[in-house]
């Protein structure tokens, strides 16, 4: 079994925890986030650290004991730095658009596909090749850029499309003409 739920977490200056049972309310310079946890964890908060103990020794109990801890974790990171994607649009008259709160994507599809922005997300279009998604919840920020991504996934033999700008495609190869 992997040993993440035993990590002990650092709160960062400026971040508040209140812990209430198994409701966790952490707030930073960037926001609240609240999160509900299951009661087969117990998290503790003693001299600006935050410990996660289970209750038993269940599998279930162990799987959840890793997945609290890096929840707390993404937590902590977002209320105090926030997290951010990058997409980047590669295709001829491919391109984005950002009007308020709803990015227009051309796509090569016969009309212009349209996504609304979540509330608590900030989205930029610096330019009409790349959108960077920015917030402090890790798992909205990359819900929303995978769906972005979902709209032209990149072409396994040409890479037009839509990637996250740290992804290495493999492109395949043609097929061969035989003499």
């Amino acid at each position: 079994m992997s040993r993440v739920g035993n990590r002990v977490l650092i709160i960062p200056e400026k971040v508040s925890v209140e812990i209430n049972g198994s409701n966790v309310k952490i707030q930073g310079p960037l926001g609240i986030l609240e999160r509900q946890f299951s009661d087969l964890i117990t998290i503790i908060e003693e001299n600006s650290t935050l410990k996660t103990i289970r209750k038993s020794e269940d599998k279930h109990v162990k799987q959840l004991h890793g997945t609290t801890n890096s929840h707390l974790s993404g937590m902590l990171i977002g209320v105090s730095k926030g997290f951010q994607k990058e997409l980047k649009i590669k295709g001829v008259g491919y391109k984005a658009t950002l009007k308020e709160k709803v990015i227009e994507l051309l796509v090569g599809y016969s009309h212009p596909v349209e996504l609304k922005v979540p509330g608590e997300l900030d989205v930029l279009v610096p330019n009409a090749t790349t959108i960077v998604i920015k917030g402090i919840d890790k798992q909205k920020v990359g819900q929303f850029s995978a769906q972005i991504r979902q709209v032209r996934r990149p072409n396994p033999y040409s890479g037009k499309g839509i990637s996250y700008s740290n992804e290495i495609l493999k492109l395949k190869e043609g097929k061969k003409a035989s003499k």
